[in-house]
């Protein structure tokens, strides 16, 4: 039988989240009221929450600005059941490295279910960087990053999933079934996509798989640009596959096609 979360226990596990994320998206330290203008939530019941943190041994407080930051607890919590192509940190610092040479927003996308989520983002100077958030999810079908994950799978699981998710899908949200399927098979053959990146109007991705020899289940790193840019998007994924194959050495895996001549990053 499924365990039903009591509704304060939910909304306080969520919370906790909320402040984990908005280090994530904002930077080393926070305020009390940082917190609370961003999730609009009560300013005492906010501070008690940062203050258990502290107790916990995940934040520092600052007594002069009355600020808070991250301890290396949160870095360490869950880094030893990942692989190594993300627990040694190489994977992150690419991103970063790329969203700072290119100024488009970089992101990692797993799966979640039927739906494709940002496990992590990179955030680039273009305005696009802030129509996606961290943690943001995205149907499966709606997001190009969420089809390349899902060709991963056997064809015909592939091709179940899909279905169901256009039986279940209401009346405005149903998509070409076959369209969606030829679709995903390219992707298979290729390892890598371009379209539409859903979450969002008007937003594209590049997106390339890493290796399956790196990582227990699909992961997809992506480029994130306004579709109005016309963006070199061989050379971005070109770029990344040479980055993710320097992170993964010495195994290279099966994903990498010649394409355009990359952007020139150190990695």
């Amino acid at each position: 039988m499924a365990t039903v979360l009591e509704p304060n226990k939910t909304k306080i596990a969520k919370r906790v989240f909320e402040i984990f994320e908005f280090f994530c998206d904002n930077g080393q330290k926070a305020t009390v009221m940082d917190i609370v203008r961003r999730y609009g939530r009560p300013q005492s019941s906010t501070s008690e929450l940062l203050s258990s943190l502290v107790e916990m041994g995940l934040l520092y407080k600052d007594p002069r600005s009355r600020s808070y930051t991250p301890t290396p607890r949160i870095a360490a919590l869950g880094t030893s059941a990942q692989p190594e192509i993300i627990r040694d940190g190489g994977l992150f610092t690419l991103m970063d490295r790329l969203a700072e040479q290119t100024g488009k927003s970089v992101a990692l996308f797993g799966m979640v279910g039927t739906h494709v989520q940002v496990f992590r983002l990179s955030s680039g100077i273009e305005p696009i960087a802030h129509k996606i958030a961290y943690g943001a999810s995205e149907q499966i079908s709606a997001s190009t990053a969420g089809l390349l994950l899902l060709s991963t799978f056997a064809p015909d699981q592939a091709a179940r999933m899909l279905w169901r998710l256009n039986a279940e899908a209401e009346a405005h949200d149903k998509f070409d079934l076959c369209e969606l399927k030829e679709r995903v098979a390219a992707f298979r053959r290729q390892g890598h996509a371009v379209g539409s990146a859903g979450f969002a109007p008007g937003v594209q991705v590049a997106a390339t798989l890493l290796p399956r020899s790196s990582i227990r289940r699909p992961l997809a790193l992506g480029v994130i640009y306004p579709e109005c840019v016309d963006a070199d998007t061989g050379a971005l994924i070109a770029t990344m596959n040479q980055g993710i194959a320097k992170c993964a050495a010495p195994q290279v895996g099966n994903y990498y096609v010649p394409a355009a001549k990359p952007y020139k990053i150190a990695v």
